[in-house]
């Protein structure tokens, strides 16, 4: 964990109009930003070399920030009061005040309570929802430490959080619940059969 003075200067970066951190997460390290200043919204796109037909992933404190973002079906609640914080990560129907720049056009938002003390800590100082992205170049391998993510992305980022190695391992599991029937969009961490044992239900998956 970081020192509170660390955490303090992150967040005042990220209440400026283009401020960007990189963080660790409770999977790989994370490239932040607040979602509601368009200009940083945009860096995080720049410096990942990313395009902007594909969404950023969204992390959020809690389902309260969440009522504030999406559309939230009975099965959203379910699942989130289940598996939050952690590797799960929900598409939901996006609220007119998630920023187009976020949802690429797309009317959805893909948020994610984290586990990791260090995103949570920024999102509750910030106040607001921060980009989940990882923080690597596009087409590169994650980052798992602080070293890796400066030599993919230079001096670029205004401040790389130090959080020693992340555990890496497998991606959160995506459902989607946009539509008539939950969609099971990438089986990660979660395993498929936890996400039907909440719901009571099978779920289709994306082939």
């Amino acid at each position: 964990m970081e020192l509170p003075q660390e955490i303090a200067r992150a967040i005042e970066v990220l209440r400026r109009g283009g401020g960007v951190v990189a963080f660790p997460t409770d999977t790989v390290y994370g490239l932040g930003a607040n979602i509601f200043l368009p200009r940083a919204v945009e860096r995080v796109f720049e410096l990942k070399g990313r395009s902007r037909h594909q969404p950023l992933p969204v992390l959020v404190g809690g389902l309260d920030q969440v009522f504030r973002l999406a559309s939230l079906p009975p099965q959203a609640v379910a699942l989130a009061e289940r598996f939050w914080p952690g590797a799960l990560t929900l598409v939901l129907a996006a609220l007119e005040a998630v920023p187009e720049l976020v949802t690429a056009g797309s009317g959805k938002v893909a948020v994610r309570q984290p586990h990791h003390p260090t995103p949570l800590a920024l999102i509750a100082g910030l106040g607001v929802p921060i980009t989940g992205t990882s923080a690597n170049l596009s087409g590169h391998p994650p980052a798992r430490t602080a070293e890796e993510v400066r030599g993919q992305m230079k001096e670029k980022i205004d401040l790389v959080l130090e959080g020693g190695p992340t555990p890496g391992g497998r991606e959160s599991t995506v459902v989607d619940l946009t539509g008539q029937a939950p969609l099971v969009l990438r089986e990660g961490a979660i395993p498929q059969k936890e996400i039907e044992k909440c719901l009571g239900a099978a779920l289709e998956v994306l082939r």
